[in-house]
């Protein structure tokens, strides 16, 4: 008689490893369903542990749930910002808008019922996080451009640019990714450089930035 194999050890995970995993569970069906019709039995099932056991770790329930893990996503999607501060200035948008755009994909129903707004487990809190994000990449831009004090015109450029990037990709999702994301992250691009040159135009400190940028296109 064939001897069995061994039964793999059991391990309890630490509180942090359980509550990642749980997390974990969350965003990946937050990310291809909206918040609204993921109740805390799914993610219990897909964490493959009790409804119980979730309330332990987040007892304020979906909504404390929700909010922590949109917070994970939040930064999740500000690394996508994140880039060396070398070589040429658009390239660098580029790889940033190329990773921008990858999470968009994977969390596409999450990411719209995100920023269309309307979910019935929106709050303050859930705005604050939201809004966090487009700073941070305001912030990620002015820096990348050398800015340290951006007027009010610029800062409205960068600021319009960035909900344009939101709104383009809630409408790339709705026509099935359509154009290719290469094709619409240049585009992306081109439009930056075409809502600072508008700017330049008012603006003495933004037509010194143009100056510099339109050597890269």
């Amino acid at each position: 008689m064939t001897p069995s194999a061994p039964t793999p050890a059991y391990r309890r995970l630490s509180v942090e490893e359980r509550r990642s995993q749980l997390l974990t569970s969350a965003l990946d069906l937050f990310a291809h369903r909206a918040p609204e019709d993921v109740s805390l039995d799914d993610v219990a099932e897909a964490a493959g542990v009790s409804r119980p056991l979730v309330y332990r770790y987040f007892p304020g329930g979906k909504q404390q749930l929700y909010e922590a893990a949109l917070s994970s996503a939040a930064d999740e999607l500000r690394h996508c910002f994140d880039e060396p501060l070398e070589g040429p200035l658009l390239p660098r948008l580029s790889r940033a808008l190329d990773r921008y755009l990858t999470f968009v994909d994977q969390h596409a129903a999450g990411f719209s019922a995100l920023l269309q707004g309307g979910s019935v487990v929106e709050t303050s809190r859930t705005t604050a996080i939201v809004d966090g994000v487009r700073r941070a990449a305001a912030e990620h831009i002015f820096r990348h451009l050398e800015v340290t004090e951006p007027g009010p015109r610029l800062r409205m450029t960068v600021r319009m640019w960035i909900t344009a990037v939101e709104a383009s990709s809630l409408i790339w999702l709705d026509e099935d990714k359509q154009p290719p994301a290469e094709e619409l992250r240049d585009w992306l691009v081109e439009q930056f450089v075409a809502m600072l040159s508008v700017t330049a135009r008012r603006d003495p400190r933004t037509d010194a930035l143009v100056q510099a940028l339109t050597e890269d296109v």
